[in-house]
Protein backbone atom coordinates (compact mmCIF):
# COMPACT_ATOMS: atom_id res chain seq x y z
CA UNK A 1 0.00 0.00 0.00
CA UNK A 2 1.11 3.68 -0.40
CA UNK A 3 0.07 7.00 -0.90
CA UNK A 4 -2.99 8.73 -2.62
CA UNK A 5 -1.73 12.00 -4.53
CA UNK A 6 -3.70 14.38 -5.72
CA UNK A 7 -2.24 16.97 -8.60
CA UNK A 8 -4.08 20.11 -9.79
CA UNK A 9 -7.62 18.86 -9.30
CA UNK A 10 -10.12 20.81 -10.58
CA UNK A 11 -13.78 20.54 -11.76
CA UNK A 12 -15.83 22.88 -13.82
CA UNK A 13 -19.62 23.07 -14.48
CA UNK A 14 -19.82 25.44 -17.38
CA UNK A 15 -19.08 28.83 -15.92
CA UNK A 16 -19.18 26.82 -12.31
CA UNK A 17 -15.40 26.17 -11.38
CA UNK A 18 -16.30 23.98 -8.15
CA UNK A 19 -13.02 22.74 -7.25
CA UNK A 20 -9.98 24.78 -8.32
CA UNK A 21 -6.63 23.42 -8.50
CA UNK A 22 -6.23 21.33 -5.39
CA UNK A 23 -3.02 19.10 -4.69
CA UNK A 24 -3.38 16.05 -1.87
CA UNK A 25 -0.76 14.04 -0.63
CA UNK A 26 -2.21 11.10 1.79
CA UNK A 27 -0.29 8.54 3.58
CA UNK A 28 -0.78 4.77 4.40
CA UNK A 29 -2.90 4.75 7.56
CA UNK A 30 -3.42 7.99 7.99
CA UNK A 31 -6.76 9.17 9.36
CA UNK A 32 -8.09 12.40 7.17
CA UNK A 33 -10.74 14.81 7.94
CA UNK A 34 -11.64 16.89 4.89
CA UNK A 35 -13.56 20.19 6.17
CA UNK A 36 -15.75 23.24 4.69
CA UNK A 37 -18.71 25.16 4.89
CA UNK A 38 -21.45 23.85 2.51
CA UNK A 39 -20.66 24.35 -1.22
CA UNK A 40 -17.05 24.71 -0.45
CA UNK A 41 -16.18 21.60 -2.84
CA UNK A 42 -15.64 18.65 -0.15
CA UNK A 43 -18.36 16.35 -2.05
CA UNK A 44 -16.82 16.97 -5.74
CA UNK A 45 -13.59 16.26 -4.48
CA UNK A 46 -14.89 12.63 -2.87
CA UNK A 47 -16.70 12.38 -6.38
CA UNK A 48 -13.52 12.48 -8.08
CA UNK A 49 -11.54 10.31 -5.38
CA UNK A 50 -14.14 7.69 -5.44
CA UNK A 51 -14.05 7.92 -9.57
CA UNK A 52 -17.76 8.89 -9.62
CA UNK A 53 -17.31 11.86 -11.49
CA UNK A 54 -14.24 12.95 -13.73
CA UNK A 55 -12.00 15.54 -12.83
CA UNK A 56 -11.91 18.55 -15.70
CA UNK A 57 -7.96 18.92 -15.27
CA UNK A 58 -5.44 17.23 -12.69
CA UNK A 59 -4.34 13.65 -12.09
CA UNK A 60 -5.18 10.80 -8.88
CA UNK A 61 -3.22 7.93 -8.03
CA UNK A 62 -3.00 5.52 -5.97
CA UNK A 63 -0.02 2.95 -5.86
CA UNK A 64 0.33 4.03 -9.48
CA UNK A 65 -3.28 3.10 -10.54
CA UNK A 66 -5.30 5.71 -12.20
CA UNK A 67 -8.80 6.62 -11.14
CA UNK A 68 -11.17 4.85 -13.28
CA UNK A 69 -9.41 1.50 -13.69
CA UNK A 70 -11.29 -1.31 -11.88
CA UNK A 71 -7.76 -2.04 -9.65
CA UNK A 72 -8.71 1.35 -8.40
CA UNK A 73 -11.79 1.39 -7.19
CA UNK A 74 -11.36 -1.75 -5.65
CA UNK A 75 -9.16 -0.09 -3.15
CA UNK A 76 -12.01 1.79 -2.08
CA UNK A 77 -14.83 1.69 0.57
CA UNK A 78 -17.36 4.18 0.51
CA UNK A 79 -20.27 5.80 3.20
CA UNK A 80 -22.16 8.21 1.29
CA UNK A 81 -24.83 10.63 2.58
CA UNK A 82 -27.34 8.48 1.31
CA UNK A 83 -27.80 4.89 1.52
CA UNK A 84 -27.62 3.11 -1.64
CA UNK A 85 -28.90 -0.50 -0.34
CA UNK A 86 -32.08 -2.03 -1.34
CA UNK A 87 -34.79 -0.43 1.30
CA UNK A 88 -37.24 -3.91 0.86
CA UNK A 89 -34.19 -6.75 0.94
CA UNK A 90 -33.13 -7.76 4.42
CA UNK A 91 -29.71 -7.33 5.79
CA UNK A 92 -28.56 -10.08 4.45
CA UNK A 93 -29.58 -10.09 1.42
CA UNK A 94 -28.20 -6.89 0.66
CA UNK A 95 -24.44 -7.62 2.14
CA UNK A 96 -24.79 -11.26 0.45
CA UNK A 97 -25.40 -8.84 -3.01
CA UNK A 98 -22.62 -6.83 -2.07
CA UNK A 99 -19.82 -10.04 -1.08
CA UNK A 100 -21.07 -11.09 -4.83
CA UNK A 101 -19.36 -7.64 -6.15
CA UNK A 102 -16.04 -9.29 -4.96
CA UNK A 103 -16.12 -13.00 -5.52
CA UNK A 104 -14.73 -13.53 -1.95
CA UNK A 105 -13.38 -16.87 -0.98
CA UNK A 106 -13.98 -16.62 2.54
CA UNK A 107 -16.56 -14.97 4.83
CA UNK A 108 -14.36 -14.56 7.62
CA UNK A 109 -13.70 -10.87 6.87
CA UNK A 110 -17.19 -10.20 7.00
CA UNK A 111 -18.20 -11.99 10.07
CA UNK A 112 -15.71 -10.26 11.96
CA UNK A 113 -17.35 -7.22 10.39
CA UNK A 114 -20.76 -8.56 11.76
CA UNK A 115 -19.20 -8.88 15.39
CA UNK A 116 -17.65 -5.63 15.26
CA UNK A 117 -20.84 -3.37 14.03
CA UNK A 118 -23.49 -6.24 16.01
CA UNK A 119 -25.33 -6.52 12.88
CA UNK A 120 -26.04 -10.25 14.19
CA UNK A 121 -29.58 -9.92 15.53
CA UNK A 122 -30.82 -7.65 12.47
CA UNK A 123 -29.59 -9.52 9.50
CA UNK A 124 -32.80 -10.76 9.13
CA UNK A 125 -34.75 -7.45 9.39
CA UNK A 126 -35.55 -5.74 6.00
CA UNK A 127 -33.23 -2.69 5.63
CA UNK A 128 -35.80 -0.13 5.26
CA UNK A 129 -37.17 -0.76 8.49
CA UNK A 130 -34.11 -0.36 10.66
CA UNK A 131 -33.67 2.53 13.06
CA UNK A 132 -30.83 5.32 11.49
CA UNK A 133 -28.04 4.05 13.27
CA UNK A 134 -28.86 0.21 12.41
CA UNK A 135 -28.81 1.63 8.59
CA UNK A 136 -25.43 3.57 8.97
CA UNK A 137 -23.82 0.60 10.88
CA UNK A 138 -24.79 -1.79 7.81
CA UNK A 139 -23.71 1.34 5.06
CA UNK A 140 -20.40 0.68 7.02
CA UNK A 141 -20.10 -2.91 6.98
CA UNK A 142 -21.34 -2.81 3.33
CA UNK A 143 -18.31 -0.35 2.55
CA UNK A 144 -16.01 -2.54 4.75
CA UNK A 145 -16.70 -5.93 2.96
CA UNK A 146 -14.11 -6.32 0.32
CA UNK A 147 -11.94 -5.05 2.75
CA UNK A 148 -10.73 -1.87 1.24
CA UNK A 149 -7.22 0.36 1.30
CA UNK A 150 -9.04 3.43 1.89
CA UNK A 151 -13.02 4.10 3.48
CA UNK A 152 -14.09 7.50 2.58
CA UNK A 153 -17.25 8.66 4.94
CA UNK A 154 -18.95 11.46 3.53
CA UNK A 155 -20.55 12.99 6.48
CA UNK A 156 -21.43 9.61 8.11
CA UNK A 157 -23.36 9.98 11.26
CA UNK A 158 -25.42 13.25 10.01
CA UNK A 159 -28.54 13.09 12.03
CA UNK A 160 -27.37 10.20 14.38
CA UNK A 161 -27.98 10.73 18.27
CA UNK A 162 -23.99 10.80 20.25
CA UNK A 163 -24.02 7.34 21.54
CA UNK A 164 -24.21 6.18 18.50
CA UNK A 165 -21.82 8.32 16.86
CA UNK A 166 -19.51 7.36 19.41
CA UNK A 167 -19.88 3.46 19.30
CA UNK A 168 -19.33 3.60 15.17
CA UNK A 169 -15.75 5.75 15.81
CA UNK A 170 -14.71 3.03 18.57
CA UNK A 171 -15.45 0.29 16.32
CA UNK A 172 -13.63 1.94 13.10
CA UNK A 173 -10.87 2.89 15.19
CA UNK A 174 -10.28 -0.12 16.32
CA UNK A 175 -10.20 -1.97 12.39
CA UNK A 176 -7.82 0.97 11.34
CA UNK A 177 -5.36 -0.47 14.26
CA UNK A 178 -6.13 -3.96 13.15
CA UNK A 179 -5.95 -2.81 9.08
CA UNK A 180 -3.54 0.11 8.43
CA UNK A 181 -6.98 1.34 6.95
CA UNK A 182 -6.50 5.14 5.40
CA UNK A 183 -9.60 6.96 6.57
CA UNK A 184 -11.00 10.24 4.38
CA UNK A 185 -14.06 11.67 6.67
CA UNK A 186 -16.29 14.87 5.67
CA UNK A 187 -18.64 15.45 8.65
CA UNK A 188 -21.04 18.38 10.43
CA UNK A 189 -19.60 17.15 13.90
CA UNK A 190 -16.14 18.67 13.80
CA UNK A 191 -15.52 16.68 17.35
CA UNK A 192 -15.17 13.83 15.23
CA UNK A 193 -12.28 15.44 13.57
CA UNK A 194 -9.68 15.31 16.87
CA UNK A 195 -7.97 12.37 16.26
CA UNK A 196 -7.05 13.23 12.74
CA UNK A 197 -3.69 13.28 11.78
CA UNK A 198 -4.20 15.54 8.72
CA UNK A 199 -6.67 18.38 8.06
CA UNK A 200 -7.60 20.14 4.90
CA UNK A 201 -10.10 22.60 5.02
CA UNK A 202 -11.76 24.22 2.11
CA UNK A 203 -13.61 27.60 1.19
CA UNK A 204 -14.37 28.20 -2.81
CA UNK A 205 -13.46 25.49 -4.05
CA UNK A 206 -9.93 25.88 -2.84
CA UNK A 207 -7.93 24.02 -0.11
CA UNK A 208 -6.94 27.34 2.43
CA UNK A 209 -5.28 25.47 4.75
CA UNK A 210 -3.35 21.78 4.97
CA UNK A 211 -1.77 20.73 7.86
CA UNK A 212 -1.32 17.97 10.77
CA UNK A 213 -4.42 18.14 13.93
CA UNK A 214 -1.10 18.98 16.31
CA UNK A 215 0.08 22.10 14.35
CA UNK A 216 -3.56 23.54 13.79
CA UNK A 217 -4.25 23.13 17.67
CA UNK A 218 -0.81 25.15 18.16
CA UNK A 219 -1.26 27.91 15.72
CA UNK A 220 -5.15 28.57 16.23
CA UNK A 221 -6.54 27.41 19.29
CA UNK A 222 -6.31 29.83 22.42
CA UNK A 223 -7.38 29.84 25.75
CA UNK A 224 -10.67 31.43 27.10
CA UNK A 225 -10.00 32.68 30.62
CA UNK A 226 -13.34 33.26 32.31
CA UNK A 227 -12.27 35.08 35.79
CA UNK A 228 -15.31 35.72 38.18
CA UNK A 229 -14.52 39.33 40.22
CA UNK A 230 -16.24 41.68 42.19
CA UNK A 231 -14.30 44.39 40.44
CA UNK A 232 -14.97 43.56 36.82
CA UNK A 233 -14.38 47.38 35.72
CA UNK A 234 -11.48 47.63 37.32
CA UNK A 235 -9.93 44.77 36.08
CA UNK A 236 -10.58 45.43 32.97
CA UNK A 237 -9.06 49.22 32.72
CA UNK A 238 -6.00 47.54 34.47
CA UNK A 239 -5.18 45.02 31.49
CA UNK A 240 -7.14 46.29 28.34
CA UNK A 241 -3.99 47.40 26.99
CA UNK A 242 -2.28 44.54 27.04
CA UNK A 243 -5.17 41.65 25.80
CA UNK A 244 -6.84 42.65 22.67
CA UNK A 245 -9.67 40.57 23.82
CA UNK A 246 -11.49 41.14 26.39
CA UNK A 247 -15.16 41.75 27.49
CA UNK A 248 -17.46 42.13 30.56
CA UNK A 249 -20.60 40.10 31.41
CA UNK A 250 -21.76 41.22 35.25
CA UNK A 251 -19.60 39.80 37.45
CA UNK A 252 -17.46 38.45 34.64
CA UNK A 253 -14.07 39.13 32.68
CA UNK A 254 -13.67 36.94 29.52
CA UNK A 255 -9.85 36.99 28.27
CA UNK A 256 -8.79 35.63 25.16
CA UNK A 257 -5.04 34.53 25.94
CA UNK A 258 -2.60 32.68 23.27
CA UNK A 259 -0.83 29.69 26.24
CA UNK A 260 -0.89 27.89 29.35
CA UNK A 261 2.48 30.00 30.63
CA UNK A 262 0.65 33.41 29.66
CA UNK A 263 -2.69 32.08 31.60
CA UNK A 264 -0.43 31.40 34.64
CA UNK A 265 1.15 34.55 35.02
CA UNK A 266 -2.42 36.08 34.40
CA UNK A 267 -4.01 34.17 37.34
CA UNK A 268 -0.57 35.37 39.24
CA UNK A 269 -0.72 38.97 38.27
CA UNK A 270 -3.83 39.93 38.66
CA UNK A 271 -4.83 37.31 42.15
CA UNK A 272 -6.42 40.41 43.75
CA UNK A 273 -9.14 40.31 41.59
CA UNK A 274 -9.99 36.99 41.41
CA UNK A 275 -13.10 35.07 43.38
CA UNK A 276 -13.13 32.05 40.79
CA UNK A 277 -12.14 31.13 37.30
CA UNK A 278 -12.51 29.02 34.57
CA UNK A 279 -10.37 28.10 31.49
CA UNK A 280 -11.17 26.80 28.41
CA UNK A 281 -9.08 25.55 25.04
CA UNK A 282 -10.78 26.55 21.60
CA UNK A 283 -12.09 23.38 20.25
CA UNK A 284 -11.97 22.18 16.32
CA UNK A 285 -15.62 24.14 16.26
CA UNK A 286 -13.25 27.58 16.91
CA UNK A 287 -10.57 26.71 15.11
CA UNK A 288 -12.72 26.09 11.74
CA UNK A 289 -14.85 29.78 12.25
CA UNK A 290 -10.92 31.57 13.04
CA UNK A 291 -9.88 29.79 9.53
CA UNK A 292 -12.97 30.02 6.99
CA UNK A 293 -15.07 33.12 9.00
CA UNK A 294 -18.04 30.53 8.62
CA UNK A 295 -20.25 27.59 11.02
CA UNK A 296 -19.57 24.24 9.49
CA UNK A 297 -23.06 23.81 9.26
Amino acid sequence: MGSLVVSGLTKKYKTLTAVKNVDMSILEGQFIALLGPNGSGKTTIINMLTGLIQPTEGTIQLDGQKVGTYEYRKKFGVVFQNSVLDSDLTVEQNLKIRTGMYSLKSNAWLNKLLDWFSLRPILKQKYGLLSGGQRRRVDIVRALIHKPQILVLDEPSTGLDIQTRKVIWKVIHEIREVTGMTVILTTHYLEETEQADFVFVMDHGRIIVKDSMEELRKKYAKYRLTITTNEASKLVEEVKDTYLSISEEYNHVIIQIDSTQEVINFLSTYRRYIEDFECEKDDMNTIFLTLTGKDIR
